[in-house]
């Protein structure tokens, strides 16, 4: 039973790698955060969370499964991840806010402002 578990977690962080990912762009970040702007230390930050999920993706695919099929399962939830955030992003890129709610927003130039 333990093994379904873990497997299931990996699928997420992977979700959550590609998702951190594509909001460290420019173009989704504003699908999902429309008032706000980007900093280059956030875009960083982002990053560097969608490397560590993937990371702890692959360590727990690894302890799931001996090296050759935990690498086949990694790959494959790799792919699967990057349809979701890709489906999710041209549906509902909103859905995705959550993950990065935590960040300040910061307005951009001409919106809002009042002059």
């Amino acid at each position: 039973m333990r093994d379904p578990a873990l497997l299931a977690v990996a699928a997420i962080c992977c979700i959550l790698s590609f998702s951190w990912l594509a909001l460290a762009m420019d173009v989704h970040w504003q699908q999902v955060r429309e008032t706000s702007i980007q900093t280059i230390g956030v875009k960083r930050m982002l990053r560097v969370l969608a490397v560590v999920a993937l990371g702890v993706s692959l360590s727990l695919c690894l302890k799931v499964d001996h090296g050759s099929m935990a690498s086949l399962v990694w790959v494959m939830l790799l792919a699967l991840a990057a349809l979701i955030v890709t489906f999710t992003l041209s549906w509902r890129p909103r859905v995705l806010a959550p993950l990065v709610a935590w960040i300040p927003n910061v307005p951009r130039a001409g919106v809002g402002a009042s002059s």
